[in-house]
């Protein structure tokens, strides 16, 4: 098993898609050096039949760093873990949760909980093929399927077939009649069962996700003896509430970050990006909640919401936001 992934598992940062790319992730790295951090959902057809190895892009400056795959055809996800593990990723995740159409279309994410030896089987071929973890998010249940029923014989398929951590989103997906947004609010939560499925499987390292909006919340679950939490949402919308004392709070280690600091390191990032070809609303649109819920918070998003996307927009921009929120510069 790859200590530093499982270790770096006890708080991560779910995948999302068009949210968790790779400007969003070294944000994300700069508030908390110990987070274990989740791509967005790369599909195994792109990379494996599309060659869209760009998907796979990263900074060394990201890790520890999980890879999230889609797919559903155990010898082409194990050529994309394959592909995944060689770019160097430290985790390879199956989807498992995602209630999406286009998903759905592909016979993968959530209806896969419809299969569990299809997933057990996808797991041993990914096995095979890399060194590094390969593990599982899934939900409590699809449809009308009783969680207390299915749950656990697809937490065993998936164990015995080599998967030694699951990230549990605790809410059932509803497949038909839920949109994918209405599929992270309306099915109810169940966090006890979550806490069940740690007490049948103690030997599992199993990670909890779904409405965890605070570090406290996160440290009642661990205190209750889940070995990890994943935040999805709140992480994006408030990265600092969420990340900046995550590394003191959760793994005892370092100290909470300043979102002044952090900015400032964020420019150096943004000067090379640039010099790429990148835009400068690419990056700043992850960094809009950063003063989430603080004085100015309003004026440092309206200045890069302004001024972003205009032609030639740079790092001055962000040091005027910066100004307009707390009189400070970078």
């Amino acid at each position: 098993m790859n200590n530093n992934a499982q270790n770096a598992a006890r708080l991560s940062v779910a995948p999302m898609m068009d949210w968790t790319d790779r400007h969003c992730r070294m944000l994300h790295r700069l508030l908390s050096r110990e987070t274990l951090l989740y791509t967005e959902m790369v599909t195994a057809p792109a990379l494996v039949r599309g060659g869209a190895l760009h998907l796979l892009d990263h900074s060394p400056q990201e890790h520890p760093l999980a890879l999230q795959l889609g797919g559903s055809d155990p010898q082409e996800l194990a050529e994309a873990a394959r592909l995944g593990a060689r770019a160097g990723y430290d985790e390879i995740n199956l989807n498992c949760g995602c209630p999406s159409d286009r998903v759905q279309s592909g016979a993968f994410g959530a209806v896969l909980m419809k299969t569990p030896e299809l997933v057990a089987e996808c797991v041993a071929a990914m096995r095979e093929r890399v060194d590094v973890d390969v593990t599982v998010k899934c939900r409590i249940g699809v449809d009308d399927q009783d969680p207390q029923a299915v749950l656990p014989g697809f937490i065993a398929a998936v164990a015995e077939a080599g998967c030694d951590r699951l990230t549990i989103h605790a809410r059932k997906a509803w497949l038909k009649g839920l949109s994918p947004k209405e599929n992270r609010d309306i099915p109810p939560l169940d966090y006890d069962i979550v806490h069940q499925m740690k007490a049948a499987f103690p030997h599992l390292h199993i990670s909890i996700n779904g409405g965890i909006t605070s570090l406290a919340q996160a440290l009642e679950h661990l205190d209750r003896g889940l070995d990890g939490v994943m935040v999805g949402r709140a992480a994006y919308h408030q990265p600092s509430d969420i990340l900046s004392a995550a590394d003191p709070e959760i793994y005892g280690c370092g100290a909470r970050r300043d979102p002044v600091a952090v900015v400032g390191e964020m420019l150096e990032y943004i000067d090379d990006e640039l010099a790429k070809g990148a835009r400068l609303h690419q990056i700043t649109r992850h960094m809009l909640g950063l003063f989430a819920g603080r004085p100015g918070a309003r004026n440092w998003r309206r200045v890069l919401s302004e001024g972003a996307n205009r032609p030639g927009a740079g790092p001055e921009l962000v040091m005027q936001a910066l100004e307009q929120a707390t009189g400070l510069a970078a």
